[in-house]
């Protein structure tokens, strides 16, 4: 049973209650007793909009239902594009507008580079990914198998650590190269009258463009940083001659620093399993730190208990003599929940639970005002950056408009001081991207697209048209890259550069950064002026391609171009029609998603871990958050339903790999064994996911994890 406490007919655990009342209100002065009467009518207002735009979901979906089942496969594209304008799946798109979207930041407006996305409910990913605003260059790829390999043990190898020296100059000469020498004859480096000095064989030479200078850093004892800069992103060269490397370090270069993760989004959305009012005070406790600056968490590694804070801003001489500060975190975002879901945390009067993102809305706003009186100011303009997912079409991004400009009256902020990032991974957002856009042309502050999540929408759009292909073969479809595409473009079209950010997905695989190098340089190429990432070190490892393409180029280009990804292309419906799959591919795609959804399951319903690297049917790490979850759930859902398996095959497919999973979990002293009886929740979850996937609203998972995931901590309590 949960202690609750009335505020004005709310009734609210107590451990919530508790935490906004004496560690939020009072930290920011404001009466407990009008904030919770104007929250109560906050959410009594919004509950009902709310309430009805989901209804529109549902009704939406009925109607799609109907249409696909009466024509399968036989899709006429004009037919199409008609009906869904009439049932106001596509609404008609306005006069062209560029955003008004004022006082954002430079990592929102202007410089390009990495993006991190860690559950907020965890102190220490959530303190390393701020912290990763800076990263070691020689660290990521000694550790890395950027060299072709990984280190074999932990002992320092001083082969690789003079491979790391050579690869190091080699991307110096690249990327910072000097006037007719190269950064492996450089035998010092030194500042003289806010100069800086190249010695190459006791001859004087410079860097080739000596616009890349941008200051130093003196750190006493002969130790100092040289400051480069390209493309808006800044590398730091750390000089001490105490801590030479190896023989081919001959100008004294310690380590190389780059200016890495620029934005982090901490996540109380998809990598997160906040289920109740003590799970959401663990994620607005630790939200409040960061922006407080006190946030801290102590942890044993290597024998040894370490302790993690904030980092401090880094000041620098600039090379004209003045004085400047070096970021040293990177700028925080947050993600609330989608419109859908409820949480017991907070329930009304008639013990109904109130809409998650609602709450998360007015709490993540009200932690985020206490950063404006920081020293370590978040926003040089004390905007408060939320990222608002699964959105269905401008009338909902209208809605989280309208929920920010009530929020701001409540709490006296200036217009406009919430700054919203629009998740661009369900489809009637994707075909009407430009008019959603225009619903918060005064808060857009990122735009971006997620393969996922996406996909596990096309497929439960339109689930009753007939079978998908194989999850991997989608992403080779016409829609998908009309999907990539228009989105830049559209962003574009509707002013964001300059002024926002234009995203792209996640590299999934933090174990293979050799790979992520060689290809995820498409995303500066395509013009997203941040793309995701799964760590700080692939983060420093992806700061070379914005170091190498200029976004800013690209995108001008793009703004130029006449070529035009269409409407048709992205509403164009992957199905499996004409592809002879044998019986062997049919089960390989079984076995892949049954696998990927139990990795997952099991450990965001027996442990509440949300998000979390997860050994894939290969022994493959892969970052896993719902979003994966989402897409092979309603993959297999929608092959049940159209005959490509049988129910049978799936439950016998589920225990086979719950073997699996259970011995991949095995050195987990916290797991529980599914293959035991089968009988366990994880495993039940997991079943449910698929057999129940084609009826889930929009197909997201949320609603059975929750369930589940609650009836799994009553039990183990």
């Amino acid at each position: 049973m949960v202690d609750r406490v009335n505020k004005f007919g709310l009734k609210v655990d107590v451990k919530l209650a508790n935490f906004i009342d004496n560690e939020v209100l009072k930290e920011i002065g404001l009466d407990n007793g009008d904030f919770w009467k104007n929250f109560n009518s906050f959410i009594t207002k919004l509950s009902l909009k709310n309430k009805e735009l989901l209804d529109k979901r549902k009704k939406i979906k009925e109607k799609l239902d109907i249409w696909h089942k009466e024509r399968k496969e036989n899709i006429d594209y004009i037919e199409y594009k008609k009906y869904l304008e009439e049932i106001e799946y596509l609404v008609p798109e306005g006069e062209p507008f560029t955003i008004e979207t004022a006082n954002t930041d430079p990592e929102i407006s202007y410089i390009c580079g990495p993006q991190l996305v860690v559950p907020i409910t965890n102190a220490r990913y959530a303190l390393n990914a701020a912290n990763a605003r800076w990263g070691s260059f020689y660290d990521a790829i000694y550790g890395t198998d950027v060299l072709g390999d990984v280190p074999s043990s932990s002992d320092y190898d001083k082969e690789r650590g003079e491979q790391v020296i050579e690869y190091a100059r080699s991307y110096l000469n690249k990327t910072f190269p000097l006037d007719g020498e190269s950064w492996e004859s450089v035998n010092k480096l030194n500042i003289e009258n806010n100069k800086l000095n190249i010695e190459v064989n006791k001859n004087n030479t410079k860097l080739l463009d000596e616009e890349q200078y941008a200051g130093y850093r003196i750190l006493g004892d002969q130790k100092l940083e040289i400051i480069l800069k390209k493309n808006n992103l800044h590398i730091r060269i750390f000089i001490n001659p105490e801590n030479k490397i190896g023989k081919t370090d001959k100008a004294n270069i310690a380590d190389i620093y780059f200016e890495s993760a620029i934005s982090t989004i901490m996540d109380c959305e998809d990598s997160v399993a906040t289920v109740d009012g003590e799970d959401k005070v663990l994620a607005y406790k630790n939200w409040l730190g960061l922006m407080k600056g006190n946030l801290s968490t102590k942890f044993i590694k290597d024998n040894q208990e370490i302790e993690r804070k904030l980092s401090e801003d880094l000041p620098y001489t600039k090379k004209n003599g003045e004085n400047g500060i070096l970021k040293g975190r990177s700028l925080m975002l947050i993600r609330n929940v989608g419109h859908l879901m409820t949480n017991p945390a907070i329930l009304t009067e008639n013990n109904e639970e109130i809409f998650e993102g609602l709450m998360d809305a007015m709490f993540t706003t009200l932690i985020g005002m206490i950063n404006f009186k920081s020293n370590n100011k978040n926003s040089n303009y004390d905007s408060i950056y939320v990222v608002k997912p699964k959105m269905h079409g401008p009338e909902e991004v209208a809605f989280a408009n309208e929920t920010f400009n009530q929020i701001e009256q409540i709490l006296n902020l200036p217009e406009y001081t919430v700054k919203l990032g629009i998740m661009d991974e369900e489809r009637r957002t994707s075909a009407n991207l430009s008019e959603c856009i225009r619903s918060a042309k005064n808060r857009v502050a990122f735009i971006n697209t997620g393969f996922l999540d996406r996909t596990g929408d096309e497929i439960h759009t339109s689930m009753e048209a007939g079978p998908f292909l194989k999850k991997g073969e989608m992403k080779s479809t016409k829609w998908i890259n009309s999907y990539e595409n228009r989105n830049v473009k559209i962003g574009l079209k509707c002013g964001l550069k300059g002024k926002a950010q234009i995203g792209k997905g996640m590299w999934a695989m933090p174990d293979l950064m050799k790979d992520m190098l060689n290809n995820k340089i498409i995303h500066p190429k395509a013009g997203a002026n941040c793309a995701w990432v799964p760590s700080p070190t692939a983060a420093t490892i992806h700061a070379m391609h914005y170091h190498e393409i200029s976004v800013s180029k690209v995108q001008e280009k793009l703004i130029n171009s006449t070529d035009d990804d269409t409407l048709e292309d992205l509403l164009a419906i992957p199905l499996s029609k004409g592809q002879n799959w044998s019986d062997e591919d049919i089960q390989n795609e079984i076995n892949n998603n049954c696998q990927s959804i139990l990795g997952y399951v099991v450990r965001w319903v027996d442990q509440g871990v949300g998000c979390s690297k997860v050994p894939d049917i290969n022994d493959i790490g892969l970052m896993e958050d719902r979003a994966t979850c989402r897409i092979s759930s309603q993959i297999l859902a929608n092959w049940l339903k159209h005959g490509i398996i049988e129910e049978d095959n799936l439950i016998n497919t589920m225990k086979n790999m719950a073997i699996k999973v259970d011995e991949q979990n095995s050195n987990d002293p916290k797991y529980i064994p599914m293959s035991k009886n089968y009988d366990g929740t994880a495993f039940k979850a997991a079943c449910r996911l698929v057999l129940e996937g084609s009826y889930q609203p929009s197909g997201y998972t949320e609603p059975i994890l929750h369930e589940m995931r609650l009836h799994q901590k009553a039990k183990l309590n």
